[in-house]
C-alpha cells in the first residue's frame, strides 16, 4: 500500500475541458505507471478510486458506446 500512494502523490490530476464551473466533477490522474485515479474534485483529499489501465479503457469504450445512459 505504501507504494501506491507513493504514485498517488505525484498524481497529476486533470478535469474534462467539457466541466463547467458548478463544482461537481470528476478528476482523473493517467500519468500513474499501470493504473488510473479517479477522485472528486469537491473533496480532492477524499477517497480516490484505482482502475487497471486496461479497466479504465473497458470503461471509456462502454461510456463512448452509450452503456451507461439512463
Amino acid at each position: 500500500m505504501g507504494e501506491l500512494n507513493l504514485h498517488l502523490d505525484a498524481a497529476e490530476w486533470r478535469k474534462s475541458s467539457a466541466s463547467g464551473d458548478n463544482g461537481q466533477c470528476v478528476e482523473v490522474a493517467t500519468n500513474l505507471p499501470g493504473v488510473v485515479a479517479v477522485r472528486d474534485s469537491k473533496d480532492p483529499d477524499g477517497a480516490r478510486l484505482i482502475f487497471t489501465s486496461a479497466e479504465w479503457t473497458a470503461f471509456l469504450a462502454g461510456a463512448r458506446r452509450g452503456e451507461f445512459d439512463l
